[in-house]
Protein backbone atom coordinates (compact mmCIF):
# COMPACT_ATOMS: atom_id res chain seq x y z
CA UNK A 1 0.00 0.00 0.00
CA UNK A 2 1.41 3.39 -0.97
CA UNK A 3 2.28 5.65 1.93
CA UNK A 4 -0.25 8.24 3.03
CA UNK A 5 -0.10 11.35 5.13
CA UNK A 6 -2.97 13.43 6.45
CA UNK A 7 -5.28 14.59 3.66
CA UNK A 8 -5.01 13.94 -0.08
CA UNK A 9 -1.64 13.91 -1.84
CA UNK A 10 -1.00 16.36 -4.68
CA UNK A 11 -0.19 15.20 -8.22
CA UNK A 12 3.19 15.99 -9.74
CA UNK A 13 5.08 15.11 -12.92
CA UNK A 14 8.84 15.37 -13.48
CA UNK A 15 10.51 14.37 -16.72
CA UNK A 16 12.60 15.01 -19.79
CA UNK A 17 10.96 14.66 -23.19
CA UNK A 18 11.65 15.32 -26.88
CA UNK A 19 10.94 19.03 -26.46
CA UNK A 20 12.79 19.74 -23.22
CA UNK A 21 15.94 17.63 -23.52
CA UNK A 22 18.63 16.23 -25.76
CA UNK A 23 18.63 12.67 -27.07
CA UNK A 24 21.89 12.12 -25.17
CA UNK A 25 20.26 12.91 -21.82
CA UNK A 26 17.21 10.76 -22.52
CA UNK A 27 19.41 7.83 -23.55
CA UNK A 28 21.45 8.10 -20.36
CA UNK A 29 18.48 8.23 -18.00
CA UNK A 30 16.44 5.63 -19.94
CA UNK A 31 14.97 2.92 -17.69
CA UNK A 32 14.29 -0.59 -18.99
CA UNK A 33 11.83 -3.00 -17.38
CA UNK A 34 14.58 -4.89 -15.53
CA UNK A 35 15.69 -1.71 -13.76
CA UNK A 36 12.19 -0.55 -12.89
CA UNK A 37 11.71 -2.34 -9.53
CA UNK A 38 15.02 -1.00 -8.22
CA UNK A 39 14.25 2.50 -9.45
CA UNK A 40 10.83 2.48 -7.80
CA UNK A 41 12.42 1.26 -4.58
CA UNK A 42 14.87 4.16 -4.79
CA UNK A 43 11.99 6.63 -5.09
CA UNK A 44 10.25 5.03 -2.11
CA UNK A 45 13.42 5.35 0.00
CA UNK A 46 13.49 9.06 -0.90
CA UNK A 47 10.00 9.44 0.57
CA UNK A 48 8.03 9.35 -2.70
CA UNK A 49 5.43 6.66 -2.02
CA UNK A 50 3.17 7.09 -5.08
CA UNK A 51 4.97 7.04 -8.43
CA UNK A 52 5.32 5.34 -11.79
CA UNK A 53 8.16 5.75 -14.27
CA UNK A 54 7.32 6.01 -17.98
CA UNK A 55 10.41 5.46 -20.13
CA UNK A 56 10.08 5.59 -23.94
CA UNK A 57 12.08 6.91 -26.88
CA UNK A 58 10.31 10.27 -26.47
CA UNK A 59 10.49 10.71 -22.70
CA UNK A 60 11.55 9.56 -19.27
CA UNK A 61 8.83 10.81 -16.95
CA UNK A 62 7.85 10.21 -13.33
CA UNK A 63 4.15 10.63 -12.61
CA UNK A 64 3.59 10.80 -8.88
CA UNK A 65 1.58 12.08 -5.93
CA UNK A 66 2.98 13.49 -2.69
CA UNK A 67 1.90 15.60 0.27
CA UNK A 68 4.59 18.19 -0.52
CA UNK A 69 4.64 18.07 -4.32
CA UNK A 70 7.31 20.74 -4.83
CA UNK A 71 9.76 19.09 -2.42
CA UNK A 72 9.11 15.69 -4.01
CA UNK A 73 9.66 17.17 -7.49
CA UNK A 74 13.09 18.47 -6.48
CA UNK A 75 14.06 15.07 -5.13
CA UNK A 76 12.89 13.31 -8.30
CA UNK A 77 14.76 15.76 -10.54
CA UNK A 78 17.99 15.14 -8.62
CA UNK A 79 17.33 11.40 -8.68
CA UNK A 80 16.91 11.31 -12.47
CA UNK A 81 19.83 13.66 -13.10
CA UNK A 82 22.09 11.38 -11.04
CA UNK A 83 21.50 8.63 -13.64
CA UNK A 84 23.16 10.68 -16.38
CA UNK A 85 26.80 9.89 -17.02
CA UNK A 86 27.64 13.18 -18.69
CA UNK A 87 27.07 16.13 -16.38
CA UNK A 88 26.17 18.83 -18.89
CA UNK A 89 25.98 22.48 -17.90
CA UNK A 90 22.37 23.40 -17.27
CA UNK A 91 21.33 19.74 -17.37
CA UNK A 92 18.66 20.29 -14.70
CA UNK A 93 17.00 22.83 -17.01
CA UNK A 94 16.21 19.97 -19.40
CA UNK A 95 13.74 18.52 -16.87
CA UNK A 96 10.21 19.86 -16.61
CA UNK A 97 8.08 19.90 -13.47
CA UNK A 98 4.29 20.14 -13.18
CA UNK A 99 2.32 20.17 -9.92
CA UNK A 100 -1.38 20.08 -9.10
CA UNK A 101 -3.81 20.69 -11.95
CA UNK A 102 -0.96 21.11 -14.47
CA UNK A 103 0.35 17.68 -13.52
CA UNK A 104 -3.09 16.17 -14.06
CA UNK A 105 -3.25 17.77 -17.51
CA UNK A 106 0.18 16.34 -18.37
CA UNK A 107 -0.88 12.84 -17.33
CA UNK A 108 -4.03 13.15 -19.47
CA UNK A 109 -2.04 14.50 -22.45
CA UNK A 110 0.48 11.66 -22.31
CA UNK A 111 -2.27 9.01 -22.12
CA UNK A 112 -4.13 10.57 -25.07
CA UNK A 113 -0.87 10.78 -27.08
CA UNK A 114 -1.17 14.55 -27.44
CA UNK A 115 2.22 15.17 -25.85
CA UNK A 116 4.05 12.75 -28.16
CA UNK A 117 6.53 13.57 -30.88
CA UNK A 118 4.07 11.92 -33.27
CA UNK A 119 0.59 12.99 -32.17
CA UNK A 120 -1.85 10.11 -31.91
CA UNK A 121 0.69 7.28 -31.70
CA UNK A 122 -1.08 4.28 -30.15
CA UNK A 123 1.94 2.78 -28.38
CA UNK A 124 2.27 5.35 -25.58
CA UNK A 125 -1.02 4.40 -23.90
CA UNK A 126 0.07 0.77 -23.72
CA UNK A 127 3.46 1.83 -22.37
CA UNK A 128 1.79 3.97 -19.70
CA UNK A 129 -0.47 1.09 -18.65
CA UNK A 130 2.56 -1.24 -18.45
CA UNK A 131 4.37 1.29 -16.21
CA UNK A 132 1.22 1.55 -14.10
CA UNK A 133 1.17 -2.23 -13.60
CA UNK A 134 4.85 -2.31 -12.58
CA UNK A 135 4.31 0.51 -10.07
CA UNK A 136 1.22 -1.19 -8.68
CA UNK A 137 3.15 -4.43 -8.21
CA UNK A 138 5.76 -2.46 -6.26
CA UNK A 139 3.08 -0.95 -3.97
CA UNK A 140 3.69 2.52 -5.40
CA UNK A 141 0.17 3.45 -6.52
CA UNK A 142 -2.11 5.14 -3.99
CA UNK A 143 -5.66 6.48 -4.43
CA UNK A 144 -4.67 9.91 -5.81
CA UNK A 145 -2.42 8.56 -8.58
CA UNK A 146 -4.79 5.70 -9.35
CA UNK A 147 -7.75 8.07 -9.76
CA UNK A 148 -5.79 10.35 -12.11
CA UNK A 149 -4.61 7.44 -14.28
CA UNK A 150 -8.06 5.87 -14.58
CA UNK A 151 -9.54 9.23 -15.58
CA UNK A 152 -6.71 9.72 -18.10
CA UNK A 153 -7.41 6.31 -19.66
CA UNK A 154 -11.07 7.24 -20.03
CA UNK A 155 -10.19 10.49 -21.81
CA UNK A 156 -7.71 8.69 -24.08
CA UNK A 157 -10.49 6.30 -25.11
CA UNK A 158 -12.81 9.21 -25.88
CA UNK A 159 -10.14 10.88 -28.02
CA UNK A 160 -9.68 7.66 -30.02
CA UNK A 161 -13.39 7.07 -30.45
CA UNK A 162 -14.51 10.64 -31.13
CA UNK A 163 -11.71 11.93 -33.38
CA UNK A 164 -9.74 10.70 -36.38
CA UNK A 165 -6.43 11.23 -34.59
CA UNK A 166 -5.33 7.61 -34.92
CA UNK A 167 -6.68 6.79 -38.36
CA UNK A 168 -3.82 7.89 -40.62
CA UNK A 169 -0.33 6.32 -40.66
CA UNK A 170 2.45 8.59 -39.46
CA UNK A 171 5.58 6.54 -40.13
CA UNK A 172 6.78 4.98 -43.37
CA UNK A 173 6.43 1.48 -41.95
CA UNK A 174 2.89 2.22 -40.75
CA UNK A 175 2.11 3.73 -44.15
CA UNK A 176 3.21 0.48 -45.80
CA UNK A 177 0.83 -1.49 -43.56
CA UNK A 178 -2.06 0.83 -44.40
CA UNK A 179 -1.42 0.49 -48.15
CA UNK A 180 -1.16 -3.28 -47.79
CA UNK A 181 -4.59 -3.32 -46.14
CA UNK A 182 -6.02 -1.07 -48.88
CA UNK A 183 -4.84 -3.56 -51.52
CA UNK A 184 -5.36 -6.91 -49.78
CA UNK A 185 -7.85 -6.26 -46.98
CA UNK A 186 -7.39 -8.41 -43.89
CA UNK A 187 -3.68 -9.16 -43.61
CA UNK A 188 -4.38 -12.39 -41.75
CA UNK A 189 -4.98 -13.95 -45.15
CA UNK A 190 -1.85 -12.44 -46.75
CA UNK A 191 1.72 -13.68 -47.16
CA UNK A 192 4.86 -11.57 -47.47
CA UNK A 193 8.55 -11.97 -48.12
CA UNK A 194 11.37 -9.72 -46.93
CA UNK A 195 14.33 -9.69 -49.31
CA UNK A 196 17.47 -8.34 -47.64
CA UNK A 197 18.23 -7.12 -44.13
CA UNK A 198 18.06 -3.35 -44.54
CA UNK A 199 16.73 -1.46 -41.53
CA UNK A 200 13.70 -0.01 -43.31
CA UNK A 201 12.74 -3.37 -44.77
CA UNK A 202 12.87 -5.03 -41.36
CA UNK A 203 10.81 -2.22 -39.81
CA UNK A 204 8.13 -2.70 -42.47
CA UNK A 205 8.16 -6.46 -41.89
CA UNK A 206 7.77 -5.95 -38.12
CA UNK A 207 4.85 -3.57 -38.67
CA UNK A 208 3.19 -6.05 -41.03
CA UNK A 209 3.48 -8.75 -38.38
CA UNK A 210 2.07 -6.37 -35.76
CA UNK A 211 -0.74 -5.57 -38.19
CA UNK A 212 -1.83 -9.21 -38.31
CA UNK A 213 0.10 -10.57 -41.31
CA UNK A 214 -0.68 -14.26 -41.79
CA UNK A 215 2.71 -15.50 -43.04
CA UNK A 216 6.19 -13.99 -43.37
CA UNK A 217 9.30 -15.32 -45.12
CA UNK A 218 12.74 -13.77 -45.43
CA UNK A 219 15.84 -14.19 -47.54
CA UNK A 220 19.24 -12.51 -47.92
CA UNK A 221 22.30 -12.91 -50.20
CA UNK A 222 24.38 -13.94 -47.18
CA UNK A 223 22.97 -16.98 -45.39
CA UNK A 224 24.24 -15.85 -41.97
CA UNK A 225 22.44 -12.51 -42.31
CA UNK A 226 19.31 -14.23 -43.53
CA UNK A 227 19.35 -16.63 -40.58
CA UNK A 228 19.82 -13.76 -38.12
CA UNK A 229 16.87 -11.85 -39.64
CA UNK A 230 14.70 -14.98 -39.58
CA UNK A 231 15.46 -15.42 -35.87
CA UNK A 232 14.67 -11.79 -35.07
CA UNK A 233 11.39 -11.91 -36.97
CA UNK A 234 10.60 -15.51 -36.00
CA UNK A 235 9.79 -16.44 -39.59
CA UNK A 236 10.68 -18.95 -42.31
CA UNK A 237 14.02 -18.56 -44.18
CA UNK A 238 14.13 -19.02 -47.96
CA UNK A 239 17.41 -19.70 -49.80
CA UNK A 240 18.39 -16.58 -51.72
CA UNK A 241 19.04 -18.42 -54.98
CA UNK A 242 15.50 -19.82 -54.89
CA UNK A 243 13.46 -16.85 -53.62
CA UNK A 244 12.04 -16.08 -57.09
CA UNK A 245 10.18 -19.40 -56.98
CA UNK A 246 8.46 -18.27 -53.77
CA UNK A 247 7.20 -14.95 -55.14
CA UNK A 248 3.88 -16.28 -56.56
CA UNK A 249 2.91 -17.23 -53.00
CA UNK A 250 3.48 -13.66 -51.82
CA UNK A 251 0.91 -10.88 -51.73
CA UNK A 252 3.52 -8.45 -50.40
CA UNK A 253 7.19 -8.15 -51.34
CA UNK A 254 9.49 -5.99 -49.22
CA UNK A 255 12.93 -5.60 -50.75
CA UNK A 256 15.68 -3.76 -48.89
CA UNK A 257 19.11 -4.53 -50.29
CA UNK A 258 20.37 -1.31 -51.89
CA UNK A 259 22.36 -3.37 -54.40
CA UNK A 260 23.93 -1.84 -57.52
CA UNK A 261 21.59 -3.87 -59.71
CA UNK A 262 17.84 -4.38 -59.68
CA UNK A 263 16.82 -7.27 -57.42
CA UNK A 264 13.29 -7.36 -58.86
CA UNK A 265 13.11 -7.06 -62.61
CA UNK A 266 10.03 -6.41 -64.75
CA UNK A 267 10.46 -9.85 -66.33
CA UNK A 268 10.51 -11.55 -62.90
CA UNK A 269 7.40 -9.74 -61.66
CA UNK A 270 5.54 -10.29 -64.94
CA UNK A 271 6.14 -14.04 -64.61
CA UNK A 272 5.03 -13.91 -60.96
CA UNK A 273 1.79 -12.11 -61.84
CA UNK A 274 0.97 -14.70 -64.51
CA UNK A 275 1.40 -17.51 -62.00
CA UNK A 276 -0.80 -15.56 -59.55
CA UNK A 277 -3.50 -15.24 -62.23
CA UNK A 278 -3.12 -11.47 -62.13
CA UNK A 279 -3.84 -11.16 -58.40
CA UNK A 280 -2.24 -7.89 -57.23
CA UNK A 281 1.16 -7.64 -55.55
CA UNK A 282 2.19 -4.84 -53.24
CA UNK A 283 5.93 -4.13 -53.52
CA UNK A 284 7.84 -1.98 -51.02
CA UNK A 285 11.16 -0.79 -52.44
CA UNK A 286 13.19 0.05 -49.35
CA UNK A 287 16.59 0.04 -51.04
CA UNK A 288 18.90 3.04 -51.59
CA UNK A 289 19.50 2.96 -54.50
CA UNK A 290 16.23 1.33 -55.47
CA UNK A 291 15.98 -2.45 -55.77
CA UNK A 292 13.01 -2.54 -58.16
CA UNK A 293 13.36 -1.95 -61.91
CA UNK A 294 11.29 1.14 -62.85
CA UNK A 295 9.49 -0.81 -65.58
CA UNK A 296 7.75 -2.87 -62.87
CA UNK A 297 5.56 0.16 -62.10
CA UNK A 298 4.04 -0.08 -65.59
CA UNK A 299 2.76 -3.62 -64.96
CA UNK A 300 -0.93 -3.92 -64.18
CA UNK A 301 -1.59 -5.32 -60.69
CA UNK A 302 1.93 -4.45 -59.48
CA UNK A 303 1.79 -1.62 -56.92
CA UNK A 304 5.29 -0.30 -56.23
CA UNK A 305 5.95 2.16 -53.39
CA UNK A 306 9.42 3.52 -52.79
CA UNK A 307 10.68 5.37 -49.70
CA UNK A 308 9.61 8.74 -51.13
CA UNK A 309 6.08 7.43 -51.70
CA UNK A 310 5.83 6.05 -48.17
CA UNK A 311 7.21 9.27 -46.69
CA UNK A 312 4.57 11.27 -48.56
CA UNK A 313 1.77 9.06 -47.18
CA UNK A 314 3.25 9.33 -43.68
CA UNK A 315 3.55 13.12 -43.98
CA UNK A 316 -0.10 13.38 -45.01
CA UNK A 317 -1.02 11.24 -42.00
CA UNK A 318 0.95 13.48 -39.63
CA UNK A 319 -0.69 16.59 -41.11
CA UNK A 320 -4.11 14.99 -40.71
CA UNK A 321 -3.44 14.23 -37.04
CA UNK A 322 -2.21 17.75 -36.39
CA UNK A 323 -5.44 19.07 -37.91
CA UNK A 324 -7.64 17.16 -35.46
CA UNK A 325 -5.39 17.80 -32.45
CA UNK A 326 -7.43 20.85 -31.34
CA UNK A 327 -10.57 18.70 -31.29
CA UNK A 328 -8.74 16.13 -29.17
CA UNK A 329 -7.47 18.82 -26.78
CA UNK A 330 -11.05 20.05 -26.32
CA UNK A 331 -12.13 16.54 -25.30
CA UNK A 332 -9.16 16.34 -22.94
CA UNK A 333 -9.96 19.68 -21.30
CA UNK A 334 -13.57 18.66 -20.71
CA UNK A 335 -12.47 15.37 -19.19
CA UNK A 336 -9.88 17.15 -17.05
CA UNK A 337 -12.50 19.61 -15.79
CA UNK A 338 -14.78 16.73 -14.80
CA UNK A 339 -11.92 14.99 -13.01
CA UNK A 340 -10.83 18.08 -11.09
CA UNK A 341 -14.41 18.93 -10.11
CA UNK A 342 -15.05 15.37 -8.94
CA UNK A 343 -11.82 15.36 -6.95
CA UNK A 344 -12.76 18.66 -5.29
CA UNK A 345 -16.22 17.34 -4.44
CA UNK A 346 -14.72 14.24 -2.85
CA UNK A 347 -12.74 16.46 -0.51
CA UNK A 348 -16.04 17.66 0.95
CA UNK A 349 -17.19 14.13 1.82
CA UNK A 350 -15.73 14.11 5.38
CA UNK A 351 -17.44 17.42 6.19
CA UNK A 352 -20.74 16.21 4.71
CA UNK A 353 -20.49 13.01 6.74
CA UNK A 354 -19.76 14.97 9.91
CA UNK A 355 -22.72 17.30 9.21
CA UNK A 356 -25.12 14.39 8.73
CA UNK A 357 -23.86 12.75 11.92
CA UNK A 358 -24.32 16.02 13.83
CA UNK A 359 -27.89 16.48 12.56
CA UNK A 360 -28.76 12.89 13.43
CA UNK A 361 -27.32 13.31 16.95
CA UNK A 362 -29.37 16.49 17.50
CA UNK A 363 -32.52 14.80 16.16
CA UNK A 364 -32.18 11.91 18.61
CA UNK A 365 -31.44 14.21 21.55
CA UNK A 366 -34.53 16.33 20.84
CA UNK A 367 -36.75 13.28 20.44
CA UNK A 368 -35.46 11.69 23.64
CA UNK A 369 -35.89 14.93 25.63
CA UNK A 370 -39.43 15.56 24.37
CA UNK A 371 -41.11 12.19 24.41
CA UNK A 372 -44.48 13.63 25.47
CA UNK A 373 -44.53 16.61 23.13
CA UNK A 374 -46.53 16.75 19.92
CA UNK A 375 -44.99 16.80 16.42
CA UNK A 376 -45.19 20.60 16.05
CA UNK A 377 -43.43 21.23 19.32
CA UNK A 378 -40.72 18.63 18.61
CA UNK A 379 -40.08 20.07 15.14
CA UNK A 380 -39.84 23.64 16.54
CA UNK A 381 -37.33 22.56 19.18
CA UNK A 382 -35.36 20.60 16.58
CA UNK A 383 -35.16 23.64 14.29
CA UNK A 384 -34.08 25.81 17.20
CA UNK A 385 -31.25 23.42 18.09
CA UNK A 386 -30.08 23.08 14.48
CA UNK A 387 -30.10 26.84 13.90
CA UNK A 388 -28.24 27.65 17.12
CA UNK A 389 -24.71 27.60 15.67
CA UNK A 390 -25.57 29.35 12.33
CA UNK A 391 -27.44 32.06 14.25
CA UNK A 392 -24.54 32.49 16.64
CA UNK A 393 -22.15 32.86 13.69
CA UNK A 394 -24.43 35.45 12.02
CA UNK A 395 -24.68 37.57 15.16
CA UNK A 396 -20.91 37.44 15.70
CA UNK A 397 -20.31 38.44 12.07
CA UNK A 398 -22.74 41.34 12.31
CA UNK A 399 -21.08 42.56 15.50
CA UNK A 400 -17.70 42.48 13.80
CA UNK A 401 -19.04 44.14 10.57
CA UNK A 402 -18.04 40.97 8.67
CA UNK A 403 -20.37 40.47 5.66
CA UNK A 404 -18.79 37.07 4.84
CA UNK A 405 -20.66 35.34 7.66
CA UNK A 406 -24.03 36.24 6.16
CA UNK A 407 -22.90 35.33 2.64
CA UNK A 408 -21.69 31.89 3.81
CA UNK A 409 -24.96 31.12 5.58
CA UNK A 410 -27.05 32.30 2.62
CA UNK A 411 -25.02 30.15 0.19
CA UNK A 412 -25.06 27.17 2.55
CA UNK A 413 -28.84 27.17 2.91
CA UNK A 414 -29.68 28.46 -0.58
CA UNK A 415 -31.41 31.59 0.74
CA UNK A 416 -30.53 33.86 -2.16
CA UNK A 417 -30.05 37.61 -1.80
CA UNK A 418 -31.86 39.71 0.79
CA UNK A 419 -34.18 41.83 -1.36
CA UNK A 420 -35.73 43.87 1.45
CA UNK A 421 -34.49 47.31 2.41
CA UNK A 422 -33.94 48.81 5.87
CA UNK A 423 -36.43 47.49 8.46
CA UNK A 424 -37.91 45.21 5.79
CA UNK A 425 -39.74 47.98 3.83
CA UNK A 426 -40.29 47.25 0.14
CA UNK A 427 -38.24 49.38 -2.23
CA UNK A 428 -39.70 51.00 -5.29
CA UNK A 429 -42.76 53.06 -4.23
CA UNK A 430 -46.13 52.53 -2.59
CA UNK A 431 -48.34 49.67 -3.59
CA UNK A 432 -51.61 50.76 -5.11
Amino acid sequence: MAGRGNGPAQLLVVGANHRSSTVVLRDEIYVDDREMPGLLLGLKKMGVHQALVLSTCDRVEVQAAAMDAEAAARKITDFLAARAETKEMGMSEQFYTHCGDRAARQIFAVAASLDSQIIGEPQVLGQLKASHRLAKAAGMVGPELEAALQAAYGVAKQVREQTAIGERPVSMAAAAVQIARDIHGDLANASAILIGDGEMGEMVAEQLRAGGLGRLMTTAPTSARGEATARRLDCHLVAYDRFAASLPECDIIVVSLGARHYTLSAKMIEATLKRRRRQPIFIVDGGVPGDVEPAVERLDEAFVFGLDDLERVAFEGRASREAVASEAWAILDRGLEDFLRGRAERRAVPAITALRKHFETVRREVLNANTGAGPDEVSRRLIKRLLHEPSKMLRAGAAANDPDAERVVRRLFGLGRDRSGPRGRHKGGDAK
